[in-house]
């Protein structure tokens, strides 16, 4: 049985994909869980939705401090950029189009998150912190996932297929009837 794909079965592509899903789902998860836990604190800032204010802040502090908050809020949604396309599990795709719809999605996960995140004890929306994530999801979805589909494409034989008009019939193992015409 051979298909298109991560090593050359549908079988294997099928399973790298259902990894691909569990990870996407553990990783959900556990930033859920870490965004929405109450915090408890004396007293709690306001939400910030002046962009940039939030980062300009952070670079007001000691270098590494500064380092340690921006990256924090980079890394959070950055595995997202990876596990998205890998859950979807196409090789053969435009790699502007997955960019936009893994960024995409990111943003709307992470704009639920910052919704639903203001309405817990101790949490606050931040403008800054969804701009963040987004970026880290862009950066780590540049970084990784093109050359990985290269490589997966080379390794399992898989090319991308010609996009096909609907006007043109495609042969196939199956003989098709050409559709006739009702007589005069």
């Amino acid at each position: 049985m051979q298909g298109h794909g991560y090593g050359g079965t549908t079988a294997l592509r099928y399973r790298y994909r259902v990894a691909g899903c569990v990870l996407l789902a553990v990783h959900l998860l556990v930033v859920g869980w870490l965004a929405l836990r109450p915090l408890t604190a004396p007293w709690v800032t306001a939400a910030q939705v002046e962009p940039l204010a939030t980062i300009r802040a952070d670079l007001a502090l000691a270098p590494w401090d500064a380092a340690r908050a921006i990256g924090a809020m980079v890394l959070t949604f950055a595995p997202l950029g990876v596990l998205l396309p890998w859950a979807r599990g196409r090789l053969a795709v435009s790699s502007l189009g997955s960019l936009t719809r893994t960024v995409f999605t990111s943003a709307m996960i992470a704009l639920m998150l910052q919704v639903v995140q203001s309405g817990v004890v101790g949490q606050v929306l931040n403008a800054d912190a969804l701009f963040l994530n987004v970026t880290g999801v862009a950066m780590a979805h540049l970084a990784v996932v093109p050359a990985v589909r290269a490589r997966l494409r080379r390794g399992g034989e898989v090319r991308p297929r010609k996009a096909l008009r609907r006007d043109e019939v495609t042969q196939g193992m199956t003989p098709t009837i050409p559709r006739v015409g009702i007589a005069p």
